[in-house]
């Protein structure tokens, strides 16, 4: 029941099978919809294409229609697209003056957020809208980078937005007490900011401790927990490299009242416990699994992701939840991301391909591989209806895995 009250405030009215926002409907990369079947020796069915712009914002799917977010030239474009055929429905877009300091793609990097009948974008200098997901019509935005004096950081602003009721969250990294800000979802109009916290690349979730709803969020400086409606701090620990040039990027996983955290630059992971305010450390260590860019998933307490910089090439490893032990290794697929489907994981590498693996913690069990791009893909997928749904540095794929 708690569980389901959740989803409620996360994502009103939103079909079981959508993907609707980054890390799909529970923001914890896990796809419970319509069966995936195996893909034929020559690979997967690819039923639609489309070229796209610049970014690393993943797609997100909700009622039928598919929210990609993007640039084209000096705009940052959002399209809502049919699921099913990709026929374009709508575009909107508007000047964006974002460069990115490291001669890396100028474009978005936070995943939209569709709930209800809105969809919500933070782009990758700050600004934040919300749309009308019928029409495309622009509902209201506010430049965060200049009302927060908020600082882009290495990379630009990449938090995706929350939804809670009535409220959005973001990791803004603004000044003056600004860190974390809620906004009213219907006007944009400021109700609430926390914390000091500089704006990380992880984006936060919702999730039910000691019997209460807490937005959790990974920031540059560590982990917050806070009420959603007023931003009141429930805990918070610092969980930083000390490195300088490093980001917190792995989304936190939340089992219970246990949350865990994972980063790289020589800090690694921590799972802690939260009773009443008060956090205790289970483990903790730098050797089990640091992740960089990508976020983990969790199957019957045990962790699946990538372990090392992105850069040097990752190894996938399973690791005991409850421990930290890991169980096994694999090396050589660089790194990439990692989706939960039952009790199978789809591995997209950077390297554009698509592994189908059992989550097992006996060990590395391959079901089906195959190359799905030539190019690099540095965005989380989508899956809804039986399609998987991933974005290169050059197009948008549909991939069909159901039978229709």
């Amino acid at each position: 029941m708690r569980n389901l009250i959740l989803l409620l405030l996360i994502c009103p009215l939103l079909a079981a099978e959508d993907w609707p926002q980054f890390l799909g409907t529970r923001r914890d990369g896990t796809y419970q919809g319509k069966a995936l079947l195996k893909w034929p020796e020559v690979g997967p069915k690819k039923l639609w294409k489309m070229d796209i712009g610049a970014g690393f914002a993943g797609p997100v799917i909700s009622k039928g229609k598919l929210i990609l977010f993007h640039r084209i030239s000096n705009q940052e474009t959002l399209e809502c697209i049919e699921a099913d055929t990709g026929k374009p429905i709508w575009k909107a877009s508007y000047i964006a003056d974002y460069v990115d300091d490291f001669r890396f793609d100028n474009g978005p990097r936070a995943v939209p957020t569709i709930s209800g009948n809105r969809v919500f974008t933070h782009g990758a200098n700050g600004m934040i809208h919300a749309w009308d997901l019928k029409t495309g019509r622009a509902l209201w935005k506010v430049n965060g980078k200049t009302k927060y004096k908020a600082s882009k950081g290495f990379f630009g602003f990449a938090c995706s937005p929350l939804v809670v009721k009535q409220t959005l969250l973001l990791n803004i990294g603004g000044s003056n007490g600004a860190g974390i800000i809620g906004l009213d979802i219907n006007s944009g109009r400021h109700l609430w900011q926390s914390t000091n916290e500089p704006a990380s690349y992880a984006s936060p979730i919702l999730a039910n401790i000691n019997n209460t709803p807490q937005a959790i969020f990974f920031t540059r400086e560590g982990l917050v927990s806070l009420d959603p409606d007023n931003g009141e701090i429930h805990f918070s620990t610092k969980w930083r490299p000390t490195m300088h040039a490093s980001v917190n990027a792995c989304t936190p996983i939340v089992v219970g009242n246990q949350i865990f955290i994972s980063t790289s630059y020589g800090k690694g992971a921590t799972l802690l416990e939260a009773n009443n305010g008060n956090l205790n450390t289970i483990w903790a260590n730098d050797k089990s699994i640091s992740c960089h860019y990508s976020s983990c998933v969790v199957s019957e307490n045990h962790i699946y992701g990538f372990h090392g910089r992105q850069e040097a090439g990752a190894d996938l490893r399973c690791v005991n939840l409850k421990t930290g032990r890991v169980l096994w290794s694999q090396p050589g697929l660089r790194s990439g991301t990692v989706t939960l489907v039952g009790n199978e994981l789809f591995i997209l590498t950077e390297r554009g391909e698509l592994i189908r693996a059992k989550a097992t913690p006996k060990e590395f069990q391959i079901i089906q591989r195959a190359r799905v791009t030539p190019d690099e893909v540095r965005a989380f997928p989508a899956l809804a209806n039986g399609m998987f749904y991933f974005r290169d540095s050059k197009q948008l794929v549909c991939l069909q895995f159901s039978s229709k």
